[in-house]
C-alpha cells in the first residue's frame, strides 16, 4: 500500500532548509517511484564512462509508459528537456531537504506536461529547463507524475532514478529505504597489481601484471601469489548482481587488509557532482580503454579528491622493501545487503633490483600537470592547461598537413585542451564548412564543437587522439516518416519527419504549420522529430508544413509540403 500525504496538509510544512538537517538518514520517508519489483540494469557509483552513475536504473520489462510515481510529498522544483543526456527529467524537491530525480521519461502527468507544453510553446523550444516555485506544481506521495521512457541517452526503457541532499549530493537510494533484493556475492573478474614508481618491480619486471583468479566455493577467490619491491598498488574488476536480473551492476563497499591490518576502505555511498570525473584517475584507463573493462585502484591516487574513499594507510599503497618477508593481503567487496567475495593473496618481498630497462623514447614530448604546456605544430595550436592532466606524461604530439596526433586516447584529461587551426591556405573556399574533428581508429571523422573567429578555428575537448581539418558542405536530409505529400492525414495523431546528417550531425531544426510554429520532438537515437496533433495548434483544413534543419557547420535545408485534415 502506498502511503499519501494529502495536499491539504502540504502547506504545513517549511521548504526552508537549512544546516540543521537531521544527521540521522530518513530510511522510512521515501517509497518506490515505480508499482512493479525494482529490478535493477544500474546501482548507485557504478563505473560509467567519465562518471559515476548517480542513481538507480530501475527496469521496466522493456516497455514504456510505466506510471512513475511521486517517492514522497514536495513540489516539482526543476523541469529539463534536452536530446541527449536525461531526455526528460523531473525533479521534487521535499521538505526533509532531499530531492528526488526521474530521467528518460516519456511523457509528464497530464497537468505537469500542460504547464511544460505551454512554456515549450512560448519559448519555441523542443529543449527547455524549467524552475517552478513551490506553490506551482505541488505533489503527493505516491501521486503518478509521469511516465517511464526511452528518452535522452538512455540504452533501453527504463527509469534512472536519484536522491539528492541538501547540498545537491546524490547519494545511494538504498541508504534511503528503497530496497532491492540481492542476495548472490560480487563477482570478482580480474586482480592486477601495478608498481607505483619507476624502481619498483613485480616479478622483476617495472610493469602491471593481471594475476590469475582461482575461485573457491562461498564467495572466495585466491589469486596466484607475487614477487614485489617498493611502492605496490592492487587494483579489481570486480561487479554485483542483484536477484531477478543478470546485469553486472555495481558494487556499494571494497575493503582491504595488510597482514590483518585495515588498509584502505571506498563505499559508494555519496559524492558531489564535481568529484565525478576523477573516476578515470581512479581506475586503469589504459586497461579499460584496450579492454572496455574497469579495474578500480585500490589506493588513492595522487592528489584526488574523491569522497568516496574511507579509511587508508599510506593511501592505500603496499611498501614492500624487506627483502624476503611475506604478506597476506585480503580483498573484501560487499554490495548493499552485506553479500561478501573475499579475495586472498600472498606476496613476498623482492629483492632489490640491481638494473631495470627503461624505454626511453625521444620522440615523444614530457608534458607536466603542474604547468601548461602550449606549443605550435605548423598551422596547428595546442594548449593542455595546468590540471588537465592527473600526473606528468610523455606524449607522442604529431603533426602531418591538416592532422594533429595528440597521443592515444590511453591518458585521461580532466580538464579541455584547445586545439587551434590557421585557415590560410583556404581562404578562397567557403570557411564557414571547416570543422575540427577527431579521427577515429577506422578513419572515420567525428565533429568537435567548433568555433571560427576570421581565419582561425578553436576547438576543446578532454580526450587525446588524432584530430584533423575536416570540410562539411553536404546539407541535411529531411523525409516524411508516416505521411504523404499532399495527402489527407486525418486520422493521424502524429506528424513524423526523418532527420539527418552525416558529416557533422544535426544542430537545429524549426518547424511550422500555416507560418505557425509547432513543437516538434527529437529522438536523436532515431532521427525522428515527432508532432503531437492533440497540441491543438493545427485546426485548419489545408496546411503548410516548413521543417528546417541545420548541421553544425550551417548547411541547411527546407523541406515544404502540403498535407490535410478533417476541421
Amino acid at each position: 500500500m502506498r502511503h499519501f500525504i494529502g495536499l491539504l496538509i502540504l502547506p504545513l510544512f517549511s521548504f526552508h532548509f537549512g544546516e540543521s538537517q537531521t544527521q540521522q538518514l530518513p530510511k522510512d520517508y521515501f517509497v518506490n517511484p515505480l508499482d512493479i519489483d525494482l529490478i535493477l540494469s544500474g546501482t548507485f557509483g557504478e563505473l560509467r564512462s567519465n562518471h559515476f552513475h548517480s542513481g538507480l536504473d530501475i527496469k521496466t520489462n522493456q516497455r514504456t509508459g510505466a506510471q512513475v510515481h511521486a517517492t514522497a510529498a514536495g513540489y516539482v522544483s526543476r523541469i529539463k528537456i534536452e536530446r541527449y543526456g536525461y531526455g526528460k527529467a523531473l525533479y521534487i524537491t521535499h521538505p526533509n531537504g532531499y530531492t528526488s530525480v526521474y530521467a528518460h521519461l516519456e511523457k509528464f502527468a497530464p497537468r505537469i506536461e500542460a504547464y511544460v507544453k505551454k512554456k515549450q510553446y512560448e519559448k519555441e523550444s523542443y529543449t527547455i529547463q524549467l524552475f517552478p516555485n513551490d506553490l506551482e506544481l505541488r505533489v503527493d506521495q505516491g501521486e503518478v507524475v509521469a511516465y517511464s521512457g526511452n528518452s535522452g541517452g538512455s540504452g533501453g526503457p527504463h527509469l534512472h532514478f536519484e536522491l539528492r541532499d541538501a547540498a545537491a549530493r546524490p547519494m545511494n537510494p538504498m541508504m534511503l529505504g528503497i530496497q532491492v533484493p540481492d542476495s548472490r556475492p560480487p563477482l570478482v573478474k580480474q586482480v592486477k597489481v601495478y608498481p607505483l614508481d619507476e624502481s619498483s618491480t613485480i616479478d622483476g619486471e617495472n610493469k602491471p601484471k593481471l594475476l590469475r583468479i582461482i575461485p573457491m566455493k562461498g564467495g572466495r577467490y585466491k589469486v596466484e601469489s607475487f614477487r614485489a619491491y617498493g611502492e605496490i598498488g592492487i587494483g579489481v574488476n570486480t561487479n554485483d548482481q542483484q536477484d531477478g536480473a543478470y546485469n553486472q551492476n555495481g558494487i556499494y563497499n571494497v575493503c582491504t587488509t595488510f597482514n590483518g591490518s585495515k588498509n584502505f576502505e571506498m563505499t559508494f555511498d555519496k559524492y558531489a557532482f564535481s568529484e565525478t570525473r576523477y573516476i578515470n584517475q581512479m581506475i586503469d584507463y589504459e586497461h579499460f580503454k584496450n579492454t572496455k573493462s574497469r579495474i578500480m585502484k585500490l589506493y588513492v591516487p595522487k592528489g584526488s579528491p574523491l569522497s568516496l574513499y574511507e579509511d587508508h594507510v599510506n593511501d592505500g599503497v603496499l611498501q614492500l622493501y624487506e627483502d624476503g618477508a611475506t604478506h597476506t593481503y585480503q580483498i573484501q567487496i560487499k554490495d548493499y545487503q552485506g553479500n561478501l567475495s573475499q579475495i586472498d593473496m600472498s606476496i613476498t618481498n623482492d629483492s632489490i633490483p640491481s638494473e631495470l630497462y627503461v624505454d626511453a623514447n625521444p620522440n615523444l614530448t614530457f608534458v607536466s600537470h603542474s604547468q601548461t604546456y602550449s606549443q605550435k605544430y605548423g598551422p596547428f595550436g595546442l594548449t593542455i592547461p595546468k590540471g588537465a592532466l592527473y600526473e606528468n606524461a610523455l606524449l607522442d604530439i604529431t603533426q602531418q598537413g591538416d592532422t594533429l596526433k595528440i597521443h592515444e586516447d590511453l591518458i585521461p584529461l580532466h580538464k579541455n585542451m584547445h586545439i587551434s587551426f590557421e585557415l590560410d591556405a583556404k581562404v578562397q573556399d567557403n570557411l564557414n564548412q571547416y570543422y575540427i574533428g577527431r579521427v577515429t581508429d577506422w578513419g572515420a571523422v567525428y565533429h568537435v564543437n567548433t568555433k571560427r573567429k576570421q581565419n582561425k578555428l578553436t576547438a576543446s575537448t578532454r580526450t587525446l587522439g588524432t584530430y584533423a581539418i575536416s570540410k562539411d558542405d553536404t546539407p541535411p536530409t529531411i523525409s516524411p516518416v508516416n505521411f504523404d505529400r499532399n495527402a489527407w492525414i486525418s486520422w493521424n495523431k502524429t506528424l513524423k519527419i526523418k532527420i539527418a546528417d552525416a558529416d557533422t550531425g544535426v544542430d537545429g531544426y524549426r518547424a511550422t504549420v500555416n507560418g505557425k510554429f509547432i513543437l516538434m520532438e527529437y529522438d536523436y537515437k532515431t532521427g525522428v522529430l515527432t508532432h503531437d496533433f492533440a497540441d491543438g495548434v493545427v485546426t485548419d483544413t489545408e496546411n503548410q508544413l516548413k521543417v528546417i534543419v541545420t548541421d553544425n557547420v550551417g548547411n541547411s535545408t527546407t523541406f515544404e509540403t502540403t498535407f490535410y485534415r478533417k476541421s
